[in-house]
């Protein structure tokens, strides 16, 4: 049965910011969404049991209990929530999973935050665009995040979930920034947090140590960005350009 199950009932989300941090393109959403967990000291708030997710036992080092692979973390000082994942999501399961997210998200009006790279050959930093569901234009004119240059879509269990929010004018909005198509890219997450993420929430967080500590992320992060560069694109969360398609 699909369902999100709270764990810290303590903590009151409604009204909250979520940020999404699902497995993708240059892992960007999930570097900078790890990164925030870690920084701000956020708790484990509930457990994600949605279709299209693998039924799998998660642990960590150091850690002795066992969690499932999707988690929503919280930081009750902020209000910030973080949606987790360890595994991608599948893409026959993607709607479902976007229908479940969703569900929860309108439920305790929380605004979503959805991240996504977008492959590109670079010089310099990042490039970084904001697209917007509901009433989600306000917030990136509010942030000045601009919109993109040219037609395109995100594709995978992100997509989905852009593409229920605007099915069902859900608040939220969605990032793309330029990111490496094959290797982790920690300075892509970087500019997802200063020049978006904080921006949109209005939370601040340190990212220095993702540029002081760049080398051993991507390595440490390697494998996972290999078997999504492998998967299919129904399941790989990326920006692309639509001119392919037309």
């Amino acid at each position: 049965m699909a369902r999100i199950t709270v764990r810290d009932e303590s903590l009151s989300v409604s009204g909250a910011t979520l940020i999404e941090g699902l497995p993708g393109v240059g892992l960007v959403g999930k570097i900078a969404t790890d990164h925030v967990i870690d920084e701000l000291g956020m708790r484990y708030y509930a457990s994600v049991h949605c279709e299209g997710l693998p039924r799998i036992g998660v642990y960590h080092s150091e850690e002795d209990d066992v969690k499932p692979p999707v988690r929503i973390y919280a930081d009750a000082e902020t209000g910030l929530l973080a949606l987790q994942s360890d595994v991608p999501v599948s893409g026959s399961g993607a709607p479902q999973f976007a229908q479940c997210i969703s569900g929860w998200l309108a439920e305790h009006d929380v605004t979503p935050i959805y991240l996504s790279g977008r492959p590109a050959e670079r010089d310099g930093a990042p490039e970084l665009y904001g697209v917007s569901t509901g009433a989600g234009s306000g917030l990136l004119d509010e942030a000045g995040i601009v919109p993109p240059r040219e037609s395109g879509f995100v594709s995978g269990p992100t997509g989905a979930l852009l593409a229920r929010a605007a099915e069902t004018d859900l608040t939220g909005v969605g990032l793309i920034v330029q990111s490496d198509p094959k290797f982790p890219d920690p300075e892509a997450a970087r500019i997802l947090l200063d020049s978006g993420i904080s921006p949109v929430s209005g939370v601040e967080v340190d990212t220095s140590e993702l540029v002081e500590r760049a080398e051993e992320i991507r390595e440490g992060r390697e494998e996972l960005a290999k078997r999504i560069q492998e998967a299919s694109n129904d399941e790989r969360t990326e920006a692309r350009p639509l001119g392919m398609y037309q």
